[in-house]
């Protein structure tokens, strides 16, 4: 079949709940995509900041081929070795002490949602607690990570969604001061914004964030699902300001494309919330997807990954605040690390996509105003000229 009729034949099976764009991708290498018929594209997407090493990533294909050939999945009935391997490095890297493996981002909140709310149940001896959660937020999917997203357009169709959650303004203190009581459980906020249009968090907003969690016995959450695993140039963006959460969420990049995720714990949360009985899941932590994790962890330590993204982030953006100098439509740039957003005025976001994807470039959209920039993290300097060189066609045009 043609490229045309293989996504007619798709309309046919899947249910239509994207609105994907024309090409069929087959294959990948390094940076690079390739659609069935041959054309490449330059990937600065990553999956959504999921391939962080590209594609076919020297060790990563031989990691994963060799655990297909001993075990894929056992059940969380017994232990498994690739499990054991892959917590001790996230729980190394993230300075936590217990994780759990889920399946998925979403399920990765809904874990951290059920330990704050378990925290405060075994501390107050009864349930009936509320969660602070940010606007123009993005957490996931699912009924209890709608509950916590500050996105009304993702949130009204699916009402009523989990009670006791109330919302602040982002990156404001004192909104989010306004909002205590003695039920708060718990604080959930992105590092960095997302799809809410790439917004970094102040240092002044986590840190007193932290002040007044740990004045209240309140738990704080951070959602590092897109912004963490080397994305910033730390292993997870809270580290570079510094202030540590009670619980993470992580997951994309965690796998580099196998559907992987995990909620984090300190040894205060773990050891006085969830217990056996509280939480599961069947595919959550298997061999096959703790294998890819654990050979993540293993490349990134020997090719020095956060190095590269620390080295190259100043002549991203440099390349970047140079397309806001030149071009009226853009009006401005925001991020950290490899995740950047240049905010897009007088036209439609959407049809600089479209028009990228054309000149061959893979790029998405954050809000309704901003192009997301979101390479592999092993991105050349050349890579980023041939970016800015398919950028620019598109915003000419």
């Amino acid at each position: 079949m043609n490229m045309r009729e293989q996504i007619e034949e798709s309309e046919v099976s899947i249910l239509h709940t994207y609105n994907r764009f024309p090409v069929v991708f087959d294959r990948g290498e390094g940076c690079y995509l390739y659609d069935t018929e041959g054309k490449k594209y330059l990937d600065c997407a990553a999956g959504i900041a999921v391939n962080a090493l590209g594609y076919h990533y020297p060790g990563y294909d031989e990691a994963l081929k060799a655990q297909i050939d001993k075990l894929t999945h056992i059940s969380n009935l017994y232990y498994n070795e690739p499990m054991s391997e892959a917590g001790a490095k996230l729980v190394l890297a993230s300075g936590l002490s217990k994780a759990f493996f889920t399946n998925s981002g979403t399920e990765a909140i809904e874990g951290a949602l059920k330990a704050a709310k378990k925290y405060a149940y075994e501390r107050d001896g009864h349930a009936g607690h509320e969660i602070i959660a940010m606007n123009h937020s993005f957490h996931g999917r699912s009924i209890g990570a709608l509950s916590v997203t500050g996105n009304a357009h993702y949130r009204e169709p699916f009402e009523p969604l989990m009670g006791g959650v109330k919302f602040a303004d982002f990156n404001d203190l004192e909104s989010v001061k306004a909002q205590v009581t003695d039920k708060t459980c718990a604080i959930i906020t992105e590092v960095i914004q997302g799809e809410g249009g790439i917004y970094p968090a102040e240092q002044s907003f986590l840190e007193g964030l932290r002040q007044l969690c740990d004045e209240k016995d309140i738990l704080l959450i951070f959602d590092e699902i897109q912004c963490g695993m080397g994305r910033t140039g730390s292993y997870f963006a809270w580290q570079a300001y510094g202030v540590k959460p009670d619980i993470m969420t992580c997951a994309k990049a965690l796998g580099n494309g196998v559907p992987v995720g995990a909620f984090v714990l300190n040894e205060k949360t773990a050891s006085a919330s969830l217990k056996p009985g509280d939480h599961g899941t069947t595919y959550g932590g298997n061999p096959f997807v703790c294998a890819a994790v654990s050979k993540v962890f293993d490349i990134f330590a020997r090719d020095m990954i956060l190095a590269h993204v620390q080295e190259i982030t100043p002549y991203l953006e440099e390349k970047l605040d140079m397309l806001v100098k030149e071009y009226d439509c853009v009006a401005l740039r925001r991020g950290k690390g490899l995740m950047q957003g240049l905010v897009i005025q007088g036209r439609p976001v959407g049809d600089i996509v479209k028009k990228a994807l054309e000149n061959g470039l893979v790029v998405i959209t954050a809000g309704s105003d901003v192009l997301r920039i979101v390479p592999p993290l092993v991105i050349t300097r050349a890579e980023i000229d041939e970016m800015i060189g398919k950028l620019e066609m598109s915003l000419k045009a």
